[in-house]
């Protein structure tokens, strides 16, 4: 079997990031410790995380010309991306992301879109035969909606599933939301879409059950280092994220879509698939950056892997200290006979 085909249609940014002891409050300056620039842009990330992840992958973009948009592009050919469908705008410069990023992993994150926003609807159509082609087609909102709505449209026409990661969060149109396969927000934007505060399993299941209501077919609210909640037709269940030291959480989200994106166009059933994703954006957390964590396909592999083996050497000890129990309680049951016999 190939690689599974996964068009990504998004953004492309520069990353500039700052790491501080806290994010600073509205007026306050606050001194930072170091300085990096990185790539960025939430579709960028997702092609880059969804190559890695073992994907074949063709991303529709625009980028300035200029040294930013220049560096981007060289970047995904580096990655194996095809780019036959980036743009390079004339017009408009590169887009740029201000990230601060405090040293407990939390960020806050502004960005200048700049070429992002004059994707258009003609864009997208000229890939269209590559829409139709793919197993997979992954969006997100740095783009304007009417070229994700044309996406959208172009991918139904053509049967072929579409993720949307509701990122930045906006209010969707209902006919947007009806040809979403599977709907990937988090927390905030799933309250700003279903108005309902995502605090534990039940209110995931009702924020899900609300947007599940729009005619998406799948939601999977993604639930940082508590890992994620599926719902569909038939399921609702949280599938546990993985435990590690974060070091950074940007990007994160990017890099389980794109994982995402790749292992169910594996074929994978749709909660391992989720937990493969999981793997992903767990390993990307603790690594500086947004496209520069995203994690090589063996690398999540392996912790799958070793996950597993942990979880059946537990099940096996627990299996072993249940029937030593059970043995000593039947010992303790025949003296009682014994003595009661006598």
């Amino acid at each position: 079997m190939g690689k599974p085909r996964i068009l990504v249609i998004g953004s492309s940014n520069t990353d500039m990031i700052m790491t501080l002891d806290r994010i600073p409050r509205p007026g306050e300056t606050i001194l930072g410790a170091e300085f990096v620039t990185a790539a960025g842009g939430k579709g960028a990330n997702q092609a880059v995380a969804a190559a890695r992840a073992g994907g074949d992958v063709r991303f529709v973009a625009r980028v300035g010309r200029d040294m930013f948009g220049e560096k981007a592009v060289a970047r995904f050919v580096e990655e194996g991306i095809n780019v036959e469908y980036v743009v390079r705008d004339n017009t408009a410069p590169s887009g740029v992301a201000l990230i601060f990023l405090a040293k407990d992993g939390e960020n806050s994150i502004a960005v200048a879109g700049g070429a992002n926003g004059r994707l258009s609807p003609a864009d997208v159509k000229k890939a269209a035969r590559a829409i139709a082609g793919a197993h997979t087609v992954l969006m997100q909102l740095e783009t304007p909606l009417k070229a994700v709505q044309a996406a959208a449209e172009l991918a139904a026409q053509a049967k072929v599933p579409v993720i949307l990661n509701p990122a930045p969060a906006r209010p969707l149109p209902a006919k947007l939301l009806k040809l979403v396969s599977i709907l990937t927000p988090n927390e905030t934007e799933s309250e700003l879409l279903t108005g309902i505060a995502v605090t534990d399993k039940n209110s995931a299941a009702r924020a899900a059950e609300k947007l599940r209501a729009t005619g998406v077919e799948t939601v999977i609210l993604t639930l940082g280092a508590r890992g994620v909640f599926v719902a569909t037709a038939s399921t609702r269940e949280m599938v546990p994220g993985f435990r590690v030291k974060a070091v950074d959480t940007t990007g994160a989200g990017d890099v389980f879509n794109g994982a995402l994106a790749v292992a169910l166009g594996d074929g994978r059933p749709l909660l391992e698939a989720a937990r493969f994703a999981n793997a992903a954006a767990a390993i990307s957390v603790t690594r500086l950056g947004a496209q520069p964590s995203a994690p090589k396909r063996k690398e999540i592999e392996l912790l799958l892997a070793r996950t597993k083996s942990k979880r059946m050497i537990a099940q096996q000890t627990g299996k072993q200290l249940t029937q030593k129990r059970q043995s000593t309680q039947r010992r303790q049951e025949a003296r009682t006979q014994g003595t009661g016999r006598r």
